[in-house]
């Protein structure tokens, strides 16, 4: 994640991309944009405020060499010899229209900008943002004719959210530059990450938590939901959000012992990361350092609701991962032919 306090945009350009698929062409500014002070104000946020709460990072991809990554080449262009930034913001344009290869793909502006500032993991830098916007809100505007006031649709930007955008910090590590990156309308989960930027995940705790989370959350619903139950699932949830929060490392052996009941659920676990990983052409480490941040971020997505077809819903807290089996029974009614929950406790508010 980003802070912004001190940052500043630099360079500033809008250029509109077409499609290549449906033949609409590009069209291309010849200079940066002089902001007013109420656009400026307005567009600085607007523009970083995506960034402020991102854990995971990605580094520049190639199936050959990094140095042939179009995005990774134009930005060492920028931050080389800002005074060729007009000419290498209309090539990120030209290469994004490259990849609109399908009528899936929108047309719609694209801001390049320079920015100062960037504070990030205790660091100062500088950065490259490409935004490209896609929709488009209607807005009233009033104004004044002939002593009265009257009403008029205009269409413009909403300075709600970015569609996409991503960050390329002027600092690199072991595995190269650092992007941020942000998709509010993934459509094509293939355009903007993998062949307009051509970028993966850092190897680093936060993509090493992040895919182990993620490997858990498919197998409850995937497995434990069907297999066992919903309560099942939300239990095994639970411990898993309570593992990460009491631990600094997985090992994956040990996780499986104290957060999986049986042998059985075992076996499955360990079948069912394999075929994961498969299907998702990733190997996930057997033992990583746990990233905070990313565990946060998850456990307010993860729900852990009972929803019943008798109008009834149960709320399980992942804070307390044990209650669910201590004090809740699960079982099936001969005489109504009805499953049932049985639930215990001392006082109700």
């Amino acid at each position: 994640m980003i802070t912004r306090k001190n940052a500043s945009i630099s360079k500033f350009i809008i250029h509109k991309v077409g499609n290549k698929f449906n033949d609409t062409k590009n069209a291309f500014s010849d200079d940066v944009v002089e902001f007013d002070e109420a656009s400026y104000e307005l567009m600085l946020p607007f523009l970083l405020r995506p960034f402020g709460s991102l854990v995971q990072s990605y580094r520049f991809n190639h199936h050959a060499d990094i140095s042939l990554n179009e995005i990774n080449s134009y930005s060492a262009q920028l931050f080389n010899d800002e005074e060729s930034f007009v000419e290498v913001s209309k090539n990120i344009v030209t290469h994004l229209y490259e990849q609109s290869t399908s009528a899936q793909i929108k047309t719609g502006d694209v801001l390049v900008v320079l920015f100062d500032g960037i504070e990030f993991r205790d660091m100062t830098t500088n950065a490259i943002g490409i935004f490209k916007i896609e929709s488009k809100v209607n807005f009233f505007q009033t104004y004044l004719e002939n002593n009265s006031y009257d009403i008029l649709v205009q269409n413009g930007i909403s300075s709600k959210k970015v569609d996409k955008g991503c960050l390329i910090l002027n600092q690199s590590d072991t595995e190269g530059k650092i992007i941020l990156t942000v998709d509010n309308n993934s459509y094509d989960a293939q355009y903007w990450i993998n062949q307009f930027l051509n970028i993966k995940f850092a190897d680093d705790a936060n993509n090493h938590t992040q895919q182990y989370i993620e490997l858990c959350k498919e197998f409850s619903t995937e497995v434990l939901k069907t297999s066992y139950s919903i309560q099942d699932k939300n239990t095994f949830l639970a411990r898993t959000v309570d593992f990460f929060k009491e631990n600094e490392m997985v090992n994956v052996e040990r996780f499986k012992e104290e957060v999986l009941d049986d042998e059985k659920a075992i076996r499955l676990f360990e079948d069912y990361k394999k075929e994961y990983e498969g299907e998702q052409n990733l190997v996930i480490r057997n033992q990583f350092d746990i990233a905070e941040s990313v565990v946060k971020k998850e456990k307010k997505k993860i729900k852990t609701d009972i929803k019943l077809d008798t109008n009834i819903e149960i709320k399980l807290d992942i804070d307390a991962p044990d209650a669910s089996a201590e004090y809740m029974e699960r079982g099936f009614d001969n005489e109504k032919k009805m499953y049932y929950y049985k639930v215990f406790f001392n006082a109700e508010d």
